[in-house]
């Protein structure tokens, strides 16, 4: 049984129960002198308490998604995401299953849409990820058949499961919702980890000698989304949102790639890469790579980057409130990228706080992949029918 079975949770929940049960029976017989009696005692309690635990850590875990599975709890996933070898004529994106958008109401994809599971493979970078991709109603309708689409790389934190975007924080769903009502363009999004290469924790970096992350997600990922799908090739209309690692992943390569990204959102984001037992020695002693990495130094030793930034915080509950406050006047005082922000009163680092800021978020990032600011002409806001979803 897989450890984001409903059966596992129940499975250590009545265990926990039983034990406990059983201790209270049996302590009268436990009661006495000896090591015998000692020993039990010790046994059960330990034993309820592991049992307790366990079923508080598993609920924890389904309902946050920090693991997808046993060996991704002990750190012993076996795939390493990096490519050695690529047969000749496989395309960098492929199709492993298809399925309906979670409580779309529509069986048939021209009116729920659809949601792809694929694997990427980075065709510079040979570094391989599975991910999900919704695809909206309107992309299957007869009358967009030849349009192309805005899209939005949507990313976890860490270590975070690409999975929990689809049935956690509803991405698909909301932005379906939001469609349908006209406040957002229809538009394809591409759901994953920011950890291509697990265990470890790239933080969206090249390292040297190691996963060349960022360059998947400036380079690598759009190509593949282009060679697959319907998605405009034109400058302005690629966005990229992600929480808490995935925030700062999404702001940090919007800053540095406004030629590919016009918008980069971070919920719950911090701005600075960390260094600690998961994600190794990211830069291998290169001080302009450290400097890269940390948003605080590229704003004020950088050009300012033509593109658009939102970030969230609360004023309760959010160790990163201080910091996007400071973070949202250094950015102001650029002159040159657009910052917004979504400051809630309360909300800590976690699944309800971002499911709050999504629908907002997204209406915002749909309003930025447009093109207007950038290039002249406008695919879909070309064609009669281009307010789409009204």
């Amino acid at each position: 049984m897989g450890l984001t079975s409903n059966n596992v949770l129940l499975l250590a929940a009545l265990s926990a129960v039983l034990l406990f049960a059983g201790t209270v029976w049996l302590w009268p017989r436990l009661a006495r002198r000896g090591w015998r009696a000692v020993c039990g005692r010790v046994g059960l309690l330990l034993a309820t308490q592991l049992a307790l635990f366990a079923a508080v850590g598993l609920a924890a875990n389904q309902a946050f998604g920090f693991y997808a599975s046993w060996a991704d709890l002990f750190g012993q996933e076996k795939d390493q995401g990096v490519v050695v070898d690529h047969a000749r004529g496989d395309g960098p994106l492929e199709v492993v299953a298809t399925r309906r958008v979670p409580g779309a109401g529509g069986a048939q994809p021209q009116v729920g849409g659809r949601i792809q599971e694929v694997g990427i493979v980075g065709r510079t970078t040979r570094i391989a990820t599975p991910a999900y991709v919704y695809l909206p109603p309107e992309y299957f309708q007869p009358r967009y058949r030849t349009r192309s689409f805005p899209a939005a790389v949507v990313l976890t934190g860490y270590p975070g499961t690409a999975s929990a975007l689809v049935e956690k924080l509803h991405y698909p769903r909301t932005a379906l919702e939001l469609a349908r009502a006209g406040r957002m363009k229809p538009t394809i999004l591409v759901m994953l980890r920011p950890t291509v290469a697990p265990p470890r924790d790239t933080e969206c970096v090249d390292i040297p000698g190691g996963p060349q992350t960022e360059s998947f997600f400036a380079r690598d990922l759009p190509d593949a989304l282009r060679s697959q799908f319907r998605v405009v090739a034109k400058p302005g209309r690629l966005g990229i949102v992600g929480n808490s690692t995935g925030g700062y992943c999404a702001l940090k390569i919007a800053m540095h790639h406004p030629d590919v990204y016009a918008a980069g959102a971070g919920l719950s984001a911090y701005y600075k890469a960390p260094i600690d037992a998961t994600t190794g020695d990211l830069f291998q002693g290169d001080k302009g790579l450290r400097n890269r990495a940390d948003l605080w130094w590229y704003l004020k030793h950088r050009p300012a980057p033509d593109t658009s930034l939102l970030v969230t915080s609360s004023r309760e509950g959010e160790s990163n409130y201080k910091d996007t406050l400071r973070f949202i006047e250094r950015v102001k005082n650029t002159g040159r990228t657009r910052i917004s922000s979504i400051v809630l009163e309360s909300g800590g680092h976690n699944f309800n706080t971002w499911r709050r800021e999504i629908p907002a978020t997204l209406e915002w990032i749909s309003g930025r992949l447009d093109g207007r600011s950038r290039t002249a002409g406008n695919d879909l806001g070309s064609d009669p029918a281009r307010d789409l979803g009204n």
